[in-house]
């Protein structure tokens, strides 16, 4: 019988949207065996009064306290506190921070979520995650030369789930499904050309495959007596999608063994690569 994870408390704090310090706590406790974080997530921060809520809560199970604050009052209140009841309390931006005034020469602007401006890059964002949400499943097939990066694939091989999350980083991202029997459709496999957007094939082991689509049956509560679970069939599936792939160039990457952000890393270095050649190629063509 395994045992049980030792739960951590992770009290979370900022004067922004908390993504930074989750994101950090998160990096780190991932790192320990047997060890399991409970989050404490407290967002905005503007006085002292919430952190003295924040302190209560923390005496009342101890913990270790990770924050983001530039707001010099709001910290040293938060430090003497969590001092006071001698639990660690940790600044996760300061090494960055202070490495980065000592090289550029000029002191951090102390304004929280500065990185969340509405300026073109969040705009972009949003119109890539709009893009992605319409261009889901083999919609939008019209208007799929405007997109970055389109994925296609088999059923269920994380195509939607790393579009979201490309789009999250500004890549208008499309999914296309590889259906048996039917392919892929005209609207892709026509896409050609030096400006055309990327097309890149997601893949999976045959046997895990099988088994995430047995446990999506069971959730919508279908039998597993069909082609879309035969082993066989879905060895011959994928090998079909990947030989589609290969004939025309695309690049293919199996996430059998990788996490969404692993496998829209691999899809961005793609996606850099293939802008550097079109750069490269204008630039060669204006030496001309």
């Amino acid at each position: 019988m395994s045992e049980q994870p030792r739960a951590i408390q992770l009290y979370l704090v900022s004067d922004s949207t908390g993504e930074t310090v989750q994101a950090i706590a998160r990096a780190c406790i991932v790192q320990f065996e047997g060890i399991e974080g409970i989050e404490h997530h407290w967002n905005l921060i503007r006085n002292t009064a919430r952190i003295d809520h924040i302190l209560e809560k923390v005496a009342a199970d101890p913990g270790i306290v990770l924050f983001t604050f530039v707001n010099q009052d709001l910290r040293r209140h938060l430090l003497e506190g969590c001092r006071d009841l001698r639990v660690p309390c940790i600044s996760v931006l300061d090494p960055f921070i202070t490495a980065f005034e000592n090289y550029i020469g000029t002191s951090a602007r102390q304004q929280p979520g500065r990185q969340h401006a509405l300026d073109a890059d969040y705009f972009s964002r949003i119109d890539a995650m709009h893009y992605a949400m319409a261009h889901d499943d083999g919609q939008g097939l019209w208007n799929l030369h405007n997109a970055d990066v389109v994925l296609t694939g088999v059923s269920r091989t994380s195509k939607t789930p790393t579009c979201i999350y490309l789009a999250n980083r500004g890549i208008k991202a499309a999914n296309v499904p590889f259906v048996p029997g039917i392919g892929l459709p005209q609207e892709l496999l026509t896409m050609t050309g030096p400006n055309a957007p990327l097309v890149i094939g997601l893949t999976k082991d045959p046997a895990r495959l099988v088994q995430i689509r047995k446990n999506r049956l069971k959730m919508i509560a279908e039998g597993d007596e069909t082609d879309y679970v035969d082993l066989e069939t879905v060895r011959k599936e994928v090998m079909t999608c990947r030989r589609i792939c290969h004939e025309r160039n695309w690049p293919v990457i199996d996430v059998s063994r990788r996490s969404i952000e692993e496998t829209a890393a691999a899809i961005i270095e793609h996606y850099d690569r293939r802008l550097e050649l079109r750069e490269a190629g204008l630039k060669g063509n204006d030496k001309r």
